[in-house]
């Protein structure tokens, strides 16, 4: 005669070894720290800084034409002797807009050389858009097919770099430039390379090329 079979016993719940369990609440409390910090600095004025390769390296080397008379070529050292700040800009780019009067008043200055870098952008479009709105630069680089700007590093529009006499980016900036930006960033940055220079402002006057 068969016997029933005795039941196994049931199959106890598996649990966590505590290790697995500290090292998930480490987790997740990490996690939430960093969206805290996030939070955080959202609404700080240097949340679009981002670190270059190029700081304290030249610049790259370039010869692109000028916005205005193509037929006109500049290159990187044609722009040694003195610093100069180079914006990145397209007509396309709505931020590029807001920042344009910041630039604008600050060139007014003639503190700095102020050169545009048109990025991959009409030709056309982009001089209306300065003749809208008004042309800051001492001159308008062109770079219609974004080559050069692989070089740079330049991921986006609006981006801003300070470069110097000899040559070596100093300071970059992605994002628009605000009053914080110029006041807290850029005009100290300036200052430092100017006192490097012992105040020496002489460079090749790029006016003409307008």
């Amino acid at each position: 005669m068969n016997t029933p079979e005795a039941n196994p016993e049931p199959n106890k719940p598996h649990r966590l070894p505590p290790v697995a369990i500290i090292l998930g609440a480490l987790f997740f409390l990490g996690l939430m720290g960093l969206m805290l910090y996030g939070v955080s600095r959202s609404d700080r004025p240097d949340r679009d800084s981002l670190p270059s390769a190029l700081i304290g390296k030249p610049a790259p080397a370039f010869s692109l034409p000028v916005l205005h008379d193509p037929s006109v070529h500049v290159t990187d050292k044609q722009l040694r002797g003195a610093p100069y700040v180079l914006n990145v800009w397209g007509s396309w780019c709505p931020t590029c807009r807001d920042e344009h009067p910041i630039l604008t008043r600050f060139a007014e200055t003639k503190r700095v050389r102020m050169i545009g870098y048109n990025w991959k952008d009409e030709p056309s479009e982009a001089l209306r858009w300065l003749e809208q709105l008004g042309n800051p630069y001492m001159v308008v680089l062109a770079d219609q097919e974004g080559r050069t700007a692989l070089d740079w590093g330049i991921a986006a529009a609006p981006e801003t770099f300070l470069v110097d006499g000899a040559g070596i980016v100093r300071w970059k900036y992605s994002g628009a430039i605000t009053q914080q930006v110029m006041d807290e960033q850029l005009i100290p940055a300036l200052e430092k390379v100017e006192a490097a220079s012992g105040g020496h402002t002489g460079a090749p006057d790029l006016g003409k090329l307008q």
